[in-house]
């Protein structure tokens, strides 16, 4: 008998006994709290479950919390999420229309000095996370999804995805009519200088710009 948070075929970690029946968002935000399907729980203030309109037509998926969404149990508060909200204000979005998220729930972390620093979450933890972005996907029913950085994409479209092949591209996916990734709003904070942390800004600010184009499309096609 396989021990809980484990599949009983292989011994990969899953949060999958820890999801409720129930596809109430604000259900699965509080059962998210006691989820221990991986190892990231330990070293997180909290789970952050994503956030927004429940039946949003567009998904925004990013990798992880970091620390300011640790500390705040909210996704997209910190540096990163300050970008995102730019980037959707410029090209006519609404963040209160959209559905926010990550594929991994926990902040995972190393320190240096008195800082955590993040840490890339690896294929082990995005899968034991996973079914919380599957369920995400159930409540949420998103006509477009927009993954943020390759981990994102990755987690969403398969590890055989490739961000600098089909940035800003729209993908075939069961998972919603148009999927689509770029890179995550994080990217300028670690450009190594301030030339090249504009130029990081002004290519994203231009991918959310053709996102949206799609988005608008898609919707008079679909009209």
């Amino acid at each position: 008998m396989a021990r809980k948070g484990l599949t009983a075929k292989a011994a990969v970690p899953t949060a999958a006994p820890f999801v409720p029946p129930s596809r109430n968002l604000r259900v699965l935000a509080k059962a998210a709290q006691d989820c221990k399907g991986c190892d990231l729980w330990k070293g997180a203030t909290q789970a952050v479950f994503g956030e927004g309109r429940p039946h949003a037509k567009v998904m925004f998926v990013g990798e992880q919390p970091g620390d300011k969404e640790d500390l705040a149990g909210r996704p997209f508060v910190g540096p990163a999420g300050k970008l995102l909200d730019r980037a959707l204000q410029e090209a006519g979005i609404y963040r209160g229309e959209v559905y926010v998220t990550n594929a991994v729930k926990h902040f995972k972390w190393e320190p240096r000095g008195k800082r955590r620093i993040h840490k890339k979450p690896n294929a082990i933890e995005i899968h034991a996370c996973r079914p919380w972005l599957d369920v995400e996907l159930e409540a949420v029913k998103p006509e477009a999804i927009v993954c943020l950085g390759a981990t994102a994409a990755q987690a969403v479209l398969g590890r055989q995805f490739r961000l600098t092949q089909h940035r800003g591209q729209p993908v075939p996916s069961p998972l919603a009519p148009m999927v689509t990734a770029t890179v995550h709003p994080s990217a300028p904070l670690r450009a190594p200088d301030d030339e090249s942390r504009r130029r990081v800004i002004a290519a994203f600010l231009a991918d959310s710009r053709r996102i949206a184009r799609m988005l608008r499309r898609y919707e008079r096609k679909a009209a």
